[in-house]
């Protein structure tokens, strides 16, 4: 048994290391040339998950009991350059999943935003499922008792009112209370290239916005982990046993490609460039493209002046969407598929749609400050700032929270 333990472990760690981009053999010449050219990429400058890092954790969890949070995006690399889940492999390897906590969207990702997630049987592995967007957002204690050892492996967006860094704030609220360690797999951040957006006031603070962070906050999970624990924002200052399994080859400046969807309305690499900017258009009446095959890539309303806006499309209810809003309405607005990739939110797009809508008073909704973190956003944009003027209004908050930030980076 143990012996056969011992080559699965070895044969998974091959993979994981063949896996990273090491298949191609070079001469001592051809990777000198290719380091001092800088092109294109080598196999040593591709970014190694740490999922795939299977020497440095696996260690950690002989003669555990483990549960495990994660979604479709919990996968690693194999020799075929497919992917499979981690679970999978956990399990392959003789792991001791006991259970796995599933966050918003589900622990397959189909879910609808906002849907509430019930608790289950994963139908593949046949591991019970404890929901984390249900009627509790954080795990019980009867739901730990059987846990050594948390895993989390989620893919995040990077931006503050994506909801899986709320989650990650109640697994390690629930780890800190119950003595239970937790180890995080680090992932890249899609926009971890800037930093930018109102700071959140403590007061508007919701599972849409928890930390008093800006919009766009170009951290990894793991570092913005470490950033939860050392700011002592837990409840009652709790503080998490930590340890975070760190990537290879990343730094902030790259991009990074996902290979598979965060999230059933985030199709590609385009929405999730345009999310931070087009998600206040949810506390709105302006639809952000739920309900269409451009999720986060166009926007638009039944309410904006047609004569303004030179683009129309019509939202169908569609898996991810069941209810998108101004289902079957005609929908005037904008295209934004071929945009530039942003380094900055955009707010003029939000500033035009509020000034060509047929009746302002209906515009914003309750949920727009939770977004935004703040009531200044809205009033800025009523009073009719430009987007340079409530740029500025926030750039004494971006300092503050960089000096922070700077005290938790993994990866300069």
């Amino acid at each position: 048994m143990i012996k056969r333990l011992l080559k699965s472990t070895f044969l998974f760690f091959l993979i994981g290391t063949l896996s990273c981009g090491n298949t191609n053999k070079q001469s001592d010449a051809e990777l000198k040339k290719a380091s001092e050219t800088k092109k294109p990429h080598t196999a040593s400058s591709e970014i190694i998950l740490a999922a795939n890092r299977t020497e440095a954790y696996l260690p950690l969890l002989k003669n555990k009991r483990i549960g495990f949070v994660g979604n479709q995006t919990s996968i690693i690399k194999t020799e075929k350059g497919d992917y499979t889940h981690l679970v999978d492999s956990l399990i392959s390897l003789n792991v001791k999943i006991q259970k796995v906590f599933a966050p918003e969207h589900g622990f397959r990702g189909t879910a609808d935003a906002g849907e509430a997630i019930k608790d289950g049987i994963d139908t593949k592995t046949g591991l019970p499922v404890v929901s984390l967007y249900g009627d509790s957002k954080k795990p019980s204690k009867e739901s730990l008792k059987d846990i050594d050892l948390m895993i989390f492996d989620i893919q995040d967006v990077g931006a503050r009112f994506y909801t899986y860094i709320s989650s990650l704030h109640y697994i390690m609220e629930a780890c800190a209370e119950n003595n239970i360690s937790l180890l995080i797999m680090d992932r890249p951040n899609p926009n971890g290239h800037y930093i930018d957006g109102p700071i959140l006031e403590p007061k508007y603070s919701s599972f849409v916005g928890m930390h008093p962070i800006p919009v766009v906050h170009g951290m990894t999970i793991g570092e913005y982990a470490k950033m939860i624990n050392g700011e002592k924002w837990l409840k009652n200052e709790v503080q998490c046993d930590l340890q975070i399994i760190e990537m290879k080859n990343y730094d902030h400046s790259k991009l990074y490609s996902l290979p598979v969807k965060p999230s059933p309305n985030l199709p590609n690499d385009k929405s999730i460039n345009l999310y931070s900017s087009l998600c206040f258009f949810e506390g709105t009446n302006v639809n952000a493209g739920r309900g269409t095959s451009n999720q986060f890539q166009v926007f638009g309303s039944p309410f904006l002046d047609k004569d303004f806006f030179n683009y129309s499309y019509t939202p169908q209810p569609m898996d991810g969407a069941k209810y998108p809003k101004h289902s079957g309405k005609e929908c005037y607005g904008k295209d934004l598929t071929n945009t530039g990739h942003l380094s900055s939110l955009n707010l003029d797009w939000l500033i035009e749609a509020y000034h060509n809508t047929s009746n302002k008073s209906e515009f914003f909704n309750s949920f727009f400050t939770k977004l935004a973190g703040t009531e200044r956003l809205q009033k800025q944009i009523e009073a009719g700032k430009s987007s340079e003027e409530i740029r500025a209004s926030w750039q004494d908050g971006l300092d503050n929270f960089i000096k922070t930030r700077n005290k938790y980076l993994s990866y300069q």
